[in-house]
């Protein structure tokens, strides 16, 4: 029970919880599409039921507990989004890191073929 010092819940925890499930349907799609195909990955990512994983889809309900821990699991998006919504700092995950890395040694590597081909006529 609340003291009745005249205090009020600073969050409109409704309006959370309808965002939150919109904000995860969103990624959802985003990441695996509209299909059967996305479905049965929820669904064996999850072990969630088909129904639940369909609400989640469509925004009805986000999931909870060991649902979301798979999904943050195996889905960078829905990872991030979480991370997002709970007002932290964002962290890359290790595979943006890699192809942070990866993009790098790229840029890296063009670069030195354009700039060595200079020094060679030097």
């Amino acid at each position: 029970m609340l003291p009745k010092a005249g205090r009020s819940l600073p969050v409109d925890f409704e309006a959370l919880a309808a965002d939150y499930a919109l904000f995860i349907a969103e990624v959802l799609r985003s990441e695996l599409g509209d299909t059967r195909q996305a479905l049965k990955l929820l669904i064996r990512w999850t072990g969630a039921n088909e129904r639940t994983a369909k609400n989640w889809l469509a925004g009805v309900n986000g999931p909870s507990g060991e649902h979301l821990l798979s999904l943050m699991r195996h889905s960078d998006g829905v990872f991030e989004c979480v991370v997002k919504a709970s007002g932290r700092r964002l962290v890359l995950s290790d595979k943006k890191l890699v192809q942070v890395r990866e993009s790098l040694e790229a840029t890296a590597a063009l670069l030195s073929d354009l700039i060595e081909p200079a020094d060679t006529k030097h």
